[in-house]
């Protein structure tokens, strides 16, 4: 056997063994969260990414179980921070206290925050001050804490599962786009149909909780984070995905009628990014070790609908992003001409 036969051998093995691990996980987490095997699928996605995932639907939807379930299935610490108009970014990431030593002396000693976890949950962020707000954009994309002049590694795998309530808009502070791009996914959850709410009346109200079950930790993550850097992602692959970035911009040459008419500014290159990466996972997920082109597709709402801004005129028609994100994946062939 070659070398290159070898290597082929090996990439498959621990593709098999990272579909194996992703669907334990997924199926522990989709026993709790009823109905919503998207979001579940997405979320789960996104964090064996690395990524930090927004969640928006209306409250009671199982959000917060839902971090819950994954904290539980794999292992990680977890914290929560509910969010409010007067959270400063001290409460978040922690602060300097004056303290004595044994010989009496005085001294500066970091009291960390709840910041120093691997799985946050930031609930209601956007009812925080934009102040407040950027007290996470550090940390959402270096995974440090720079506090007094000192710089703070957390442990890793950490993640940020964020929620809004796009309702209630009164007392709340709109997210900006440079927070906004650092979420690698932000995922609507839909509100359940008759057979699903009927579940959830049968696990709560009447006392038939499930409890996931523990199927990997942290190094399992980091583990499974090695193999995703392996998988092959051909050129036209991951030209695909910048062309699907591109169709987003009014000035491109991609972008659709559309397009052009109501959006003000597209995805930044950080989408790109988030395709490629997701694309892996979906491949690993489904036991091939390359891209395909249906990858690039699958989370494309995903990646891109918070990272497209509509103008005045999108927003004067309440034109949908989702939409326009729809006409970009079709408008864009699979292989560029050249």
């Amino acid at each position: 056997m070659t070398d290159s036969s070898e290597t082929i051998a090996q990439l498959n093995a621990e593709a098999d063994n990272f579909r194996n691990a992703w669907t334990r996980v997924r199926n522990e987490v989709g026993k709790v969260l009823v109905g919503q095997e998207r979001v579940v699928e997405a979320t789960l996605t996104a964090l064996l990414c690395g990524g930090n995932v927004l969640l928006e639907g209306v409250p009671g939807l199982g959000k917060t179980e839902l971090v819950k379930a994954l904290s539980k299935a794999l292992q990680l610490e977890f914290r929560r921070i509910q969010f409010t108009p007067d959270l400063m970014p001290a409460d978040i990431i922690g602060t300097n206290i004056m303290t004595t030593d044994s010989m009496g002396r005085y001294q500066m000693e970091f009291r960390p925050g709840p910041i120093f976890t691997q799985l946050l949950l930031a609930d209601e962020i956007n009812r925080a001050s934009p102040k407040t707000q950027s007290a996470l954009l550090e940390t959402m994309q270096e995974g440090t804490v720079t506090t007094g002049g000192t710089i703070h590694t957390l442990d890793q795998p950490f993640f940020v599962l964020a929620t809004q309530n796009p309702l209630e808009q009164e007392g709340t502070y709109p997210l900006p786009e440079a927070q906004l791009d650092r979420f690698l996914f932000k995922i609507q959850v839909p509100f359940p149909n008759r057979k699903d709410l009927n579940e959830i009346v049968q696990r709560t109200i009447l006392k038939q909780p499930i409890s996931p079950e523990n199927v990997l930790d942290g190094p399992g993550i980091l583990s499974l984070r090695r193999t995703l850097d392996k998988v092959i992602v051909a050129q036209p692959v991951a030209d695909y995905a910048v062309r699907m970035v591109l169709s987003t911009h009014p000035d491109s040459e991609y972008a659709t009628d559309d397009v052009r008419a109501f959006v003000r500014w597209g995805a930044s290159p950080r989408a790109a990014q988030a395709l490629i990466r997701a694309a892996r996972v979906r491949a690993l997920g489904e036991g091939r070790a390359h891209t395909a082109f249906e990858d690039v597709r699958a989370f494309a709402h995903e990646v891109l609908q918070h990272r497209v801004l509509l103008n005045y005129d999108g927003q004067a028609e309440s034109v949908s992003i989702n939409s326009l994100i729809d006409e970009c994946t079709r408008s864009i062939p699979e292989h560029a001409v050249a």
